[in-house]
Order: C-alpha cells, then sequence, then structure tokens
C-alpha cells in the first residue's frame, strides 16, 4: 500500500515497522527513546523491538489514560529525557494511542525547543486521527487538548498488526473517528461502514480515513478554514468526555463521547446548516447500531455548557461548531446559542 505524503513527512502503510527501521538506519540521531505506557509496553514493545533489531534505545513510560495526559506526567517525560541526556540530535518514538501521541509529540516538541519524533499508533482513534495532523497536547483542569503546538512528525508509521491487541471497546471508540471522516468528507465512505461493524475494518478503509484527514490539513495545516470540519462533533463530544471523566466510575472512551456529540451536532446541521431530517436519520441509525446509549443527566447541562465556553474554535465568547449541510459536505464557524445546544441534548435523550 503506497505511503501517504503529507505537509513534510510520509504516512508509511503495511510493512511499517520495517520502513522505520530503515528511516532510523539512514539518519544520524545521537539517542533514540521510546515513549510507551504499561499497555503498550507489554502488547507493542515486542513487536516494535523485533523490528528494530538492533537499534538501541532508552524507553520512557508513562502510566495509560486520558486522566493522565497533562503537565505533570510531561514534566516527568522531560526529566527523563535529561537524565538520559538528550540532546537537540535525539529522536522520540511515540509508540501508544492519542494520549502517547499527543503528549509524547508535545513532550518532544518543546523540549529544548524541540527534538525530532515520529509516531508509531497501536489504536485505530491514533491510527486514523491523533497521529497525523501535526496537533500536539495535552489536558488542564480537565479540558481538553488545551495546552498544545503545531508540530508535525518525522513520519508516522501505521501498523494494523496492532489493533489485534485492542478491546471491542477501544475499536468501537477510534471506529467513531472513521465514521466521522465520511459524514464530513466521502458519502460513499459512510454508506460503506452503515453496512459493516468496527471488526469488519480493513486497511483499505483505514488508508482512505488517513487520506481524508491528510487531504484537510495539506489544504489548511493551521485550522484557519477547511481543518475546522475535522471538528464536527466534538464541540459537544469533547464537553461530555470531559464530564465523564470527573464523574463516572467508567468514564467515556473519546469515540464513545463524540459520537453523542455527532447526533446532538447532526440535530444542529438540521436547524443550522439545511441537513435533510432524513440524512440525521440515517446518521442516527448507523450509531445507534454501534454505540451504546448514554444517559445524560439534564443536571449537567450547565457544566456541559461551560466547558463548551473553554473550546477552541469559540469567537468573541460564542461557541462554534462545524455542521453539516449534507451527509459528505460539513461547514464551520456556525454559532449555536447555550438554549439550542441544550435542545440538542435534549434530542439525543430521545433516539
Amino acid at each position: 500500500m503506497k505511503p501517504i505524503k503529507s505537509i513534510s513527512y510520509s504516512v508509511f502503510f503495511g510493512d511499517s515497522l520495517q520502513e522505520l527501521r530503515n528511516f532510523l538506519n539512514e539518519k544520524n540521531y545521537s539517542k533514540v527513546f521510546v515513549l510507551v505506557d504499561s499497555n503498550t509496553e507489554i502488547h507493542c514493545l515486542p513487536i516494535l523491538q523485533n523490528a528494530l533489531g538492533d537499534i538501541e534505545f532508552d524507553l520512557i513510560e508513562v502510566s495509560p489514560g486520558e486522566e493522565n495526559k497533562n503537565i505533570d506526567f510531561c514534566i516527568g517525560i522531560w526529566r527523563m529525557l535529561l537524565d538520559f541526556g538528550a540532546d537537540r540530535n535525539s529522536i522520540m518514538i511515540n509508540l501508544g494511542g492519542g494520549v502517547i501521541t499527543d503528549m509524547g509529540g508535545f513532550a518532544a516538541s518543546t523540549f529544548k525547543r524541540g527534538i525530532d519524533f515520529v509516531q508509531v499508533p497501536t489504536t485505530l482513534l491514533s491510527q486514523v486521527d491523533a497521529s497525523v495532523g501535526g496537533k500536539t497536547g495535552i489536558d488542564m483542569e480537565n479540558v481538553k487538548n488545551i495546552i498544545g503546538t503545531f508540530t508535525q512528525p518525522k513520519a508516522v508509521f501505521i501498523y494494523s498488526g496492532f489493533l489485534k491487541t485492542l478491546s471491542e471497546r477501544e475499536l468501537r471508540s477510534g471506529y467513531a473517528e472513521v465514521i466521522k471522516h465520511g459524514m464530513i468528507y466521502d458519502r460513499n465512505l459512510f454508506n460503506m461502514l452503515r453496512d459493516i461493524t468496527p471488526a469488519d475494518l480493513n486497511d483499505q478503509i483505514i488508508h482512505r480515513s488517513v487520506e481524508i484527514k491528510n487531504e484537510v490539513v495539506i489544504e489548511d495545516p493551521l485550522e484557519k478554514g477547511l481543518r475546522k470540519i475535522l471538528n464536527f462533533g466534538h464541540t459537544i463530544g469533547h464537553a461530555v468526555e470531559s464530564w465523564s471523566l470527573r464523574h463516572d466510575k467508567m468514564p467515556l472512551l473519546h469515540g464513545e463521547a463524540i459520537a453523542i456529540g455527532f447526533i446532538c451536532e447532526a440535530w444542529l446541521s438540521v436547524r443550522k446548516n439545511g441537513l435533510k431530517p432524513s440524512e440525521l436519520d440515517e446518521i442516527v441509525k448507523a450509531l445507534k447500531n454501534i454505540y451504546p446509549f448514554y444517559k445524560l443527566n439534564k443536571a449537567s447541562y450547565t457544566d456541559l455548557l461551560e466547558i463548551m465556553k473553554n473550546d477552541k474554535k469559540n469567537n468573541a465568547g460564542k461557541i462554534s461548531f462545524s455542521l453539516l449541510s449534507e451527509i459528505g459536505k460539513c461547514g464551520y464557524d456556525i454559532f449555536c446559542t447555550g438554549d439550542e445546544i441544550f435542545e440538542s441534548l435534549d434530542y439525543y435523550l430521545t433516539v
């Protein structure tokens, strides 16, 4: 499968870990670091070690989970880099899901004003979303990705074999971003995904999903315009995710939360951007077949709105959305009131 050429780097598929070994052998890095969490250390690091052969590296481990994607854990990464003698000719390999690729990219992009890093995403979510596009970031006070940089990796290596290490729930979470790419950009992809399950995913679908995100990112690398369409479902979805992290014993995963956001924001799309009610029904049916219902608490609406007010896309205190005009086309910089947002949450509770 052909690599995808992004802004300043390539995204490799298929035998991508051999490509990573070739990449490192061609460079003259003084030190190589691998960032993992306790899950990827067990399930994915042995596969990477086997592929790298005699290439030596130092290992940095952090705890898994969105709740640990914060400045305290970044300080731990920076401290380990110092202790291991990292210089500006070092490279960090981020081996993990979205938390590792987001936080590892941020830590690398700011250490000594920036060292090189590559992404080796191990979850479906990170393969089709977090690893591509040059966004790095950490959370602060339960606001997702509020601190970060736009820094491109030197390469991305997508190995679908890592998906075999995922639970059904993790696979389902990542599937939400694949569906999103169909909803905002490619009606044919959405139609295809309606008729399969996350377990039916193949390399071609993953490649097409990455291709869509890459096309959008190349046109608008700094999210001044078109790239904002990638935020469909995320204004409400991120707020629900943040609230769940704070209050639920078993918090929602990212994809589970943005699936709620898709339904709410598709409803807003009918009201604000011309999406047909029949297309809203198509979206709801497709999502209900995959994602379990989450009992939103109406008492949380005010808290959710407060979280949305901190969203990076907002302008002059107004809450900004990216909304569908039809399945496969999406607008951006569309503003909604608190009452409209509450109505969309009410709609979710009825489906």
